[in-house]
This record gives C-alpha cells, sequence and structure tokens, in this order.
C-alpha cells in the first residue's frame, strides 16, 4: 500500500480570511449558519476524498495547468527541497498540493488544526469555510457511515499522536492528542501516484546515451 510521504506540519500560510471584514451579507451568513451542520458538511467533504482521491479537479497525477484553469492561481507557499526549485508546496486555503517538476499534483493535504478549514468554495457548498477541531470520534463516525473502511495506522501512532489510514484511497488521517482530551484531527492527506520524475528523466539520459541498435 502507498502511504503518504509528505505530512506538512504547522507552518506559515497566507493570510486568513479577517470575517470582521466581510460584506454584510457574508458575514451574515457566516454567523447564522449552524455550527454542527458545518462541521457534518467537513466531515462529509473528508469523508468522499477519502473515498474517491479527489476533490473537484483535484486529484494525485492531476495536471497542474488544469488545477490551476479551474480554481485560480494558488499561494505558491515555496519549494519542499533546498537545493531545486520543484517540487513545490502551494495552497488554496488549507488544501496543500505538492507539483512535482513535470508540473502534476504529486500530494494532497488538508490543513485541520487551525481555527477554521478553508477551502476552494468552487468545489464545495457555501462560503468553503468550515469549523475546525474535528474529533476522532467524529471521524471514525463519519467513515463507517459513508461505508468507507478503515484501519489504525501504526507508523504515525506514536506520543501524542495517532493515525488512520482509510481504503481504498490509502488517505491518512493524522491526530494529535492534547493531555487529557480526545484526539484532534490535524491534517488528512491523499497518498501521491507514485510516480518518479527523476527516474524518468535517468531513463531518457540512458535512452539518450545508449548506443543504437544496428
Amino acid at each position: 500500500m502507498t502511504t503518504l510521504g509528505y505530512l506538512p506540519g504547522k507552518h506559515l500560510t497566507p493570510s486568513r480570511t479577517d470575517h470582521s471584514r466581510l460584506p454584510p451579507e457574508a458575514a451574515g451568513l457566516l454567523v447564522r449558519t449552524p455550527v454542527r451542520l458545518r462541521l457534518v458538511e467537513i466531515l462529509d467533504v473528508l469523508t468522499n476524498m477519502a473515498k474517491t482521491g479527489r476533490l473537484g479537479p483535484v486529484f494525485s497525477g492531476a495536471e497542474w495547468s488544469g488545477v490551476t484553469a479551474a480554481l485560480g492561481e494558488p499561494w505558491d507557499i515555496g519549494t519542499m527541497s533546498r537545493n531545486k526549485e520543484w517540487p513545490r508546496l502551494f495552497a488554496y486555503g488549507d488544501l496543500e498540493l505538492s507539483v512535482c517538476r513535470c508540473r502534476k499534483v504529486s500530494l494532497i493535504c488538508v490543513q485541520t488544526w487551525r481555527d477554521v478549514v478553508e477551502l476552494p468554495p468552487s468545489v464545495v457548498e457555501g462560503t468553503g469555510t468550515f469549523p475546525a477541531g474535528l474529533k476522532h470520534a467524529d471521524v471514525v463516525s463519519a467513515l463507517d457511515e459513508g461505508d468507507c473502511s478503515w484501519e489504525p495506522y501504526p507508523p504515525l501512532t506514536f506520543d501524542d499522536q495517532c493515525s488512520l489510514v482509510a481504503f481504498p484511497t490509502g488517505a491518512n488521517f493524522t491526530f494529535e492528542i492534547p493531555e487529557g482530551e480526545e484526539p484532534v484531527l490535524n491534517v488528512m492527506g491523499l497518498p501521491g501516484d507514485g510516480h518518479d520524475c527523476n527516474a524518468k528523466r535517468r531513463q531518457k539520459l540512458v535512452n539518450i546515451c545508449r548506443p543504437s541498435d544496428r
């Protein structure tokens, strides 16, 4: 089973939405929306991602040009290597995408440890803003209700965190365990498609250097 090779930690992200500066009609919508309803919606979004391996146009192996055409330009967090420009990490709110040098989406994560979870409104209903603080019991219940099988994931379970993997996509849910409290979802991620740009490049060089058959 392919597992996540990258689970981003808590790092700097673009400015969060300042709800006090929203237009009155938008601010009112946020106030009037029941928190529990929005909690169910974000759990449904994550469960569907775990079952299908995608969120709208975003999936492992997706062409980056297709993603930006559908969602617009993202915030460029920066390179994931000290010495190379690619792969790079981009963000649409709390949806973070690693893009490889061949311009394909290689890893997908939804950060859920902040005060709210912000996803592209074009691929989710409403404002795209959801409550965070997702409890382990709520996540497991949503997966069960969605007929999405899962099991504990020992490699990412230690000390103050625990993890589970959902099938058939291999989606990973990693939880932080506050002292004396129930585990809270820190990040949900989808594994990469396993392609290796460097391997393709090496093979191309081999083909170039290989003497032609006579």
